[in-house]
Protein backbone atom coordinates (compact mmCIF):
# COMPACT_ATOMS: atom_id res chain seq x y z
CA UNK A 1 0.00 0.00 0.00
CA UNK A 2 1.07 3.57 -0.73
CA UNK A 3 0.03 5.19 2.53
CA UNK A 4 -0.59 8.92 2.14
CA UNK A 5 -2.94 9.26 5.10
CA UNK A 6 -0.32 11.03 7.23
CA UNK A 7 3.39 11.34 7.88
CA UNK A 8 2.70 9.64 11.21
CA UNK A 9 2.70 6.27 9.43
CA UNK A 10 6.46 6.32 8.80
CA UNK A 11 8.43 3.35 10.10
CA UNK A 12 11.91 3.41 11.65
CA UNK A 13 14.67 2.80 9.14
CA UNK A 14 17.08 -0.12 9.67
CA UNK A 15 19.76 2.30 10.88
CA UNK A 16 17.33 3.87 13.35
CA UNK A 17 16.33 0.44 14.62
CA UNK A 18 19.99 -0.36 15.27
CA UNK A 19 20.56 2.75 17.39
CA UNK A 20 17.35 1.99 19.28
CA UNK A 21 18.53 -1.55 20.01
CA UNK A 22 21.90 -0.30 21.18
CA UNK A 23 20.65 2.71 23.16
CA UNK A 24 22.08 3.33 26.61
CA UNK A 25 19.10 3.54 28.97
CA UNK A 26 18.17 4.33 32.55
CA UNK A 27 15.10 5.41 34.51
CA UNK A 28 14.02 8.72 33.00
CA UNK A 29 11.50 9.45 35.77
CA UNK A 30 14.55 9.72 38.01
CA UNK A 31 16.35 11.73 35.33
CA UNK A 32 18.82 8.90 34.85
CA UNK A 33 18.34 7.92 31.21
CA UNK A 34 21.51 9.10 29.42
CA UNK A 35 19.95 8.88 25.95
CA UNK A 36 16.97 11.01 26.98
CA UNK A 37 19.31 13.52 28.60
CA UNK A 38 21.38 13.72 25.41
CA UNK A 39 18.29 14.24 23.27
CA UNK A 40 16.96 16.98 25.53
CA UNK A 41 20.32 18.78 25.63
CA UNK A 42 20.60 18.52 21.85
CA UNK A 43 17.07 19.82 21.27
CA UNK A 44 17.56 22.74 23.67
CA UNK A 45 20.80 23.72 21.95
CA UNK A 46 19.30 23.27 18.47
CA UNK A 47 16.46 25.66 19.26
CA UNK A 48 18.56 27.96 21.48
CA UNK A 49 16.48 27.41 24.62
CA UNK A 50 17.49 26.73 28.22
CA UNK A 51 15.83 23.34 28.56
CA UNK A 52 13.87 20.62 26.79
CA UNK A 53 11.52 17.82 27.78
CA UNK A 54 10.73 14.55 25.98
CA UNK A 55 7.03 13.64 25.92
CA UNK A 56 5.17 10.64 24.51
CA UNK A 57 3.11 12.65 22.00
CA UNK A 58 2.54 16.04 20.42
CA UNK A 59 -0.87 16.27 22.07
CA UNK A 60 0.69 15.95 25.50
CA UNK A 61 3.50 18.35 24.57
CA UNK A 62 0.96 21.01 23.61
CA UNK A 63 -1.13 20.38 26.70
CA UNK A 64 1.70 20.62 29.23
CA UNK A 65 2.95 23.77 27.48
CA UNK A 66 -0.47 25.36 28.02
CA UNK A 67 -0.76 24.10 31.59
CA UNK A 68 2.72 25.36 32.51
CA UNK A 69 1.95 28.91 31.36
CA UNK A 70 -1.68 29.50 32.34
CA UNK A 71 -4.13 29.11 35.21
CA UNK A 72 -7.64 27.62 35.15
CA UNK A 73 -10.12 30.22 33.99
CA UNK A 74 -7.64 31.93 31.67
CA UNK A 75 -8.27 32.43 27.95
CA UNK A 76 -5.90 31.36 25.18
CA UNK A 77 -5.98 32.56 21.57
CA UNK A 78 -5.28 30.47 18.47
CA UNK A 79 -6.45 29.87 14.93
CA UNK A 80 -9.82 28.19 14.50
CA UNK A 81 -7.95 25.63 12.36
CA UNK A 82 -5.36 24.90 15.08
CA UNK A 83 -4.66 21.32 16.06
CA UNK A 84 -5.18 21.90 19.83
CA UNK A 85 -8.60 23.40 19.12
CA UNK A 86 -9.79 20.68 16.74
CA UNK A 87 -7.98 17.42 17.37
CA UNK A 88 -6.91 17.16 21.01
CA UNK A 89 -10.21 16.04 22.50
CA UNK A 90 -11.03 19.32 24.23
CA UNK A 91 -8.19 18.83 26.70
CA UNK A 92 -7.62 22.57 27.17
CA UNK A 93 -11.10 22.86 28.68
CA UNK A 94 -11.26 19.45 30.36
CA UNK A 95 -7.79 19.35 31.90
CA UNK A 96 -6.66 22.96 31.88
CA UNK A 97 -9.93 24.71 32.65
CA UNK A 98 -9.12 27.12 29.82
CA UNK A 99 -11.40 28.98 27.45
CA UNK A 100 -10.37 29.54 23.86
CA UNK A 101 -10.77 32.49 21.51
CA UNK A 102 -10.22 31.60 17.87
CA UNK A 103 -9.29 33.57 14.76
CA UNK A 104 -10.52 32.53 11.32
CA UNK A 105 -8.05 32.04 8.50
CA UNK A 106 -8.15 29.34 5.80
CA UNK A 107 -4.40 28.76 6.14
CA UNK A 108 -4.44 28.43 9.93
CA UNK A 109 -2.51 31.67 10.48
CA UNK A 110 -3.46 35.14 11.68
CA UNK A 111 -2.01 38.63 11.85
CA UNK A 112 -0.75 40.61 14.80
CA UNK A 113 -3.71 42.96 14.39
CA UNK A 114 -6.16 40.06 14.52
CA UNK A 115 -4.47 38.78 17.66
CA UNK A 116 -4.53 42.19 19.34
CA UNK A 117 -8.25 42.52 18.63
CA UNK A 118 -8.92 39.33 20.62
CA UNK A 119 -6.91 40.27 23.71
CA UNK A 120 -8.92 41.17 26.81
CA UNK A 121 -7.26 44.31 28.14
CA UNK A 122 -9.87 45.47 30.67
CA UNK A 123 -9.32 44.92 34.38
CA UNK A 124 -12.84 43.61 34.80
CA UNK A 125 -13.71 40.81 37.27
CA UNK A 126 -16.37 39.59 34.84
CA UNK A 127 -13.83 38.77 32.13
CA UNK A 128 -11.38 35.93 31.65
CA UNK A 129 -7.76 37.00 31.40
CA UNK A 130 -6.04 36.43 28.06
CA UNK A 131 -2.69 34.95 29.03
CA UNK A 132 -1.37 32.95 26.08
CA UNK A 133 -1.47 32.83 22.28
CA UNK A 134 -0.55 29.81 20.17
CA UNK A 135 0.54 29.42 16.58
CA UNK A 136 0.99 26.28 14.47
CA UNK A 137 3.96 26.02 12.10
CA UNK A 138 3.52 24.44 9.63
CA UNK A 139 -0.28 24.28 9.69
CA UNK A 140 -2.15 21.02 9.28
CA UNK A 141 -5.60 22.16 8.13
CA UNK A 142 -3.97 25.03 6.23
CA UNK A 143 -2.35 22.62 3.78
CA UNK A 144 1.13 22.81 5.27
CA UNK A 145 1.26 26.60 5.20
CA UNK A 146 4.28 28.17 6.90
CA UNK A 147 4.65 31.32 8.97
CA UNK A 148 7.03 34.02 7.78
CA UNK A 149 9.49 34.88 10.53
CA UNK A 150 8.59 38.57 10.55
CA UNK A 151 4.92 37.66 11.14
CA UNK A 152 5.87 35.54 14.15
CA UNK A 153 7.99 38.43 15.42
CA UNK A 154 4.94 40.71 15.14
CA UNK A 155 2.79 38.17 17.01
CA UNK A 156 5.45 37.95 19.73
CA UNK A 157 5.50 41.73 20.07
CA UNK A 158 1.75 41.77 20.73
CA UNK A 159 2.17 39.08 23.38
CA UNK A 160 4.94 40.99 25.12
CA UNK A 161 2.93 44.21 25.03
CA UNK A 162 0.05 42.49 26.82
CA UNK A 163 2.18 40.38 29.18
CA UNK A 164 1.10 37.19 27.43
CA UNK A 165 3.05 34.04 26.65
CA UNK A 166 3.44 32.59 23.14
CA UNK A 167 3.50 28.87 22.34
CA UNK A 168 4.32 27.32 18.97
CA UNK A 169 2.85 23.97 18.03
CA UNK A 170 5.78 23.13 15.80
CA UNK A 171 4.85 19.52 15.17
CA UNK A 172 6.24 20.01 11.66
CA UNK A 173 8.54 22.97 12.35
CA UNK A 174 11.39 21.47 10.34
CA UNK A 175 9.10 21.17 7.32
CA UNK A 176 8.43 24.89 7.66
CA UNK A 177 12.14 25.61 7.99
CA UNK A 178 12.88 23.68 4.80
CA UNK A 179 10.50 26.00 2.91
CA UNK A 180 11.26 29.37 4.53
CA UNK A 181 15.01 28.74 4.83
CA UNK A 182 14.79 29.99 8.42
CA UNK A 183 16.47 27.94 11.14
CA UNK A 184 14.15 26.60 13.82
CA UNK A 185 15.96 28.50 16.57
CA UNK A 186 14.90 31.84 15.07
CA UNK A 187 11.24 30.82 15.28
CA UNK A 188 11.87 29.54 18.80
CA UNK A 189 13.43 32.85 19.85
CA UNK A 190 10.06 34.53 19.24
CA UNK A 191 8.20 31.99 21.38
CA UNK A 192 8.26 31.18 25.08
CA UNK A 193 7.74 27.50 24.29
CA UNK A 194 7.88 25.39 21.13
CA UNK A 195 7.24 21.70 20.65
CA UNK A 196 8.04 19.48 17.68
CA UNK A 197 7.22 15.88 16.77
CA UNK A 198 9.83 13.22 16.24
CA UNK A 199 7.22 10.80 14.89
CA UNK A 200 5.98 12.61 11.78
CA UNK A 201 8.29 13.54 8.90
CA UNK A 202 11.38 12.82 10.97
CA UNK A 203 10.43 9.15 11.05
CA UNK A 204 10.87 8.17 14.70
CA UNK A 205 8.31 5.73 16.12
CA UNK A 206 7.05 8.04 18.90
CA UNK A 207 7.79 11.14 20.90
CA UNK A 208 7.72 14.92 20.90
CA UNK A 209 10.03 17.48 22.48
CA UNK A 210 9.04 20.71 24.24
CA UNK A 211 11.63 23.48 24.64
CA UNK A 212 11.56 26.68 26.68
CA UNK A 213 13.08 28.42 29.67
CA UNK A 214 14.17 26.23 32.59
CA UNK A 215 11.36 27.31 34.93
CA UNK A 216 8.62 26.62 32.39
CA UNK A 217 10.08 23.24 31.43
CA UNK A 218 10.27 22.27 35.11
CA UNK A 219 6.57 23.08 35.45
CA UNK A 220 5.89 21.11 32.27
CA UNK A 221 7.75 18.13 33.79
CA UNK A 222 5.43 18.22 36.78
CA UNK A 223 2.39 18.23 34.50
CA UNK A 224 3.86 15.42 32.41
CA UNK A 225 3.98 13.33 35.58
CA UNK A 226 0.40 14.30 36.50
CA UNK A 227 -0.83 13.17 33.08
CA UNK A 228 0.99 9.85 33.21
CA UNK A 229 3.61 10.81 30.66
CA UNK A 230 6.64 9.78 32.67
CA UNK A 231 8.46 6.93 30.94
CA UNK A 232 11.15 4.70 32.40
CA UNK A 233 13.77 3.36 29.95
CA UNK A 234 12.72 5.92 27.36
CA UNK A 235 16.22 6.05 25.90
CA UNK A 236 15.09 3.56 23.26
CA UNK A 237 12.77 6.27 21.90
CA UNK A 238 15.20 9.09 22.59
CA UNK A 239 17.90 7.36 20.55
CA UNK A 240 15.51 7.21 17.61
CA UNK A 241 14.65 10.88 18.03
CA UNK A 242 18.27 11.93 18.23
CA UNK A 243 19.08 9.89 15.12
CA UNK A 244 16.17 11.54 13.30
CA UNK A 245 17.35 15.04 14.20
CA UNK A 246 20.88 14.25 13.06
CA UNK A 247 20.05 12.37 9.84
CA UNK A 248 16.49 12.97 8.63
CA UNK A 249 15.89 16.72 8.73
CA UNK A 250 17.58 17.28 5.38
CA UNK A 251 15.36 14.63 3.77
CA UNK A 252 12.19 16.69 4.32
CA UNK A 253 12.93 18.69 1.17
CA UNK A 254 12.52 15.47 -0.85
CA UNK A 255 9.06 14.96 0.65
CA UNK A 256 8.15 18.48 -0.45
CA UNK A 257 9.56 17.87 -3.94
CA UNK A 258 7.47 14.73 -4.37
CA UNK A 259 4.38 16.52 -3.11
CA UNK A 260 4.91 19.24 -5.72
CA UNK A 261 5.36 16.64 -8.45
CA UNK A 262 2.13 14.95 -7.36
CA UNK A 263 0.18 18.22 -7.30
CA UNK A 264 1.43 19.51 -10.63
CA UNK A 265 0.66 16.23 -12.38
CA UNK A 266 -2.92 16.13 -11.09
CA UNK A 267 -3.59 19.84 -11.55
CA UNK A 268 -2.64 19.25 -15.16
CA UNK A 269 -5.47 16.73 -15.31
CA UNK A 270 -7.97 19.21 -13.89
CA UNK A 271 -7.98 18.21 -10.22
CA UNK A 272 -8.48 21.22 -7.94
CA UNK A 273 -6.30 21.87 -4.87
CA UNK A 274 -8.06 24.55 -2.79
CA UNK A 275 -5.05 25.47 -0.63
CA UNK A 276 -1.38 26.18 -1.30
CA UNK A 277 0.85 23.18 -0.60
CA UNK A 278 4.33 24.49 0.21
CA UNK A 279 5.34 21.50 2.31
CA UNK A 280 4.17 17.88 2.40
CA UNK A 281 0.43 18.27 3.05
CA UNK A 282 -2.19 18.83 0.37
CA UNK A 283 -5.94 18.84 0.05
CA UNK A 284 -7.89 17.89 -3.07
CA UNK A 285 -11.53 18.54 -3.98
CA UNK A 286 -13.70 15.65 -5.09
CA UNK A 287 -17.51 15.20 -5.27
CA UNK A 288 -17.57 12.29 -2.79
CA UNK A 289 -14.42 12.05 -0.71
CA UNK A 290 -15.38 8.90 1.18
CA UNK A 291 -16.27 7.05 -2.01
CA UNK A 292 -13.03 8.26 -3.64
CA UNK A 293 -10.94 7.18 -0.64
CA UNK A 294 -12.48 3.71 -0.83
CA UNK A 295 -11.79 3.45 -4.57
CA UNK A 296 -8.20 4.60 -4.09
CA UNK A 297 -7.65 2.08 -1.30
CA UNK A 298 -8.83 -0.72 -3.57
CA UNK A 299 -6.06 0.34 -5.98
CA UNK A 300 -3.42 0.47 -3.25
CA UNK A 301 -3.37 4.18 -2.34
CA UNK A 302 -4.53 5.32 1.10
CA UNK A 303 -5.76 8.87 1.75
CA UNK A 304 -7.93 10.51 4.41
CA UNK A 305 -11.30 12.16 3.65
CA UNK A 306 -11.44 14.87 6.37
CA UNK A 307 -14.69 16.25 4.94
CA UNK A 308 -17.34 15.07 2.52
CA UNK A 309 -15.67 16.75 -0.47
CA UNK A 310 -11.97 16.89 0.47
CA UNK A 311 -9.19 14.31 0.35
CA UNK A 312 -5.87 14.79 2.16
CA UNK A 313 -2.53 13.39 1.04
CA UNK A 314 0.66 13.70 3.08
CA UNK A 315 4.07 12.79 1.70
CA UNK A 316 6.78 11.36 3.93
CA UNK A 317 10.09 9.54 3.90
CA UNK A 318 8.53 6.13 3.19
CA UNK A 319 7.13 7.39 -0.15
CA UNK A 320 9.85 7.31 -2.81
CA UNK A 321 9.78 8.53 -6.41
CA UNK A 322 8.38 5.25 -7.72
CA UNK A 323 5.54 5.28 -5.19
CA UNK A 324 4.82 8.90 -6.08
CA UNK A 325 4.57 8.06 -9.76
CA UNK A 326 2.28 5.11 -9.03
CA UNK A 327 0.05 7.26 -6.79
CA UNK A 328 -0.23 9.84 -9.55
CA UNK A 329 -1.39 7.25 -12.07
CA UNK A 330 -3.97 5.78 -9.70
CA UNK A 331 -5.29 9.24 -8.82
CA UNK A 332 -5.57 10.14 -12.48
CA UNK A 333 -7.77 7.10 -13.03
CA UNK A 334 -9.91 7.56 -9.91
CA UNK A 335 -10.02 11.32 -9.29
CA UNK A 336 -9.56 12.76 -12.76
CA UNK A 337 -11.77 10.44 -14.78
Amino acid sequence: MIDLRSDTVTKPSPAMRRVMAEAEVGDDVYGEDPSVNRLERHAAALLDKEAALLLPSGTMANLVAFLAQTHPGDTVIMSRAAHPFNYERGNLAMVGGLTTRTIDDPLGKFTAAQLAAQVVCEDDPHLSRTTLAAIENSTNRGGGACWDLHDVEDIAAVCRRHNMRLHCDGARIFNACAVTNVEARYYAQCCDTLCFCLSKGLGAPAGSVLVGDATTIRRALNYRKMLGGGMRQAGVLAAAGLYALEHHVADLADDHRRARTFRRALEGEGLRFPLPSPTNIMYMETPDAHKAAHALAERGVLMLPPTAHILRAVFHRDIDDAATAQAIEVCKQILCA
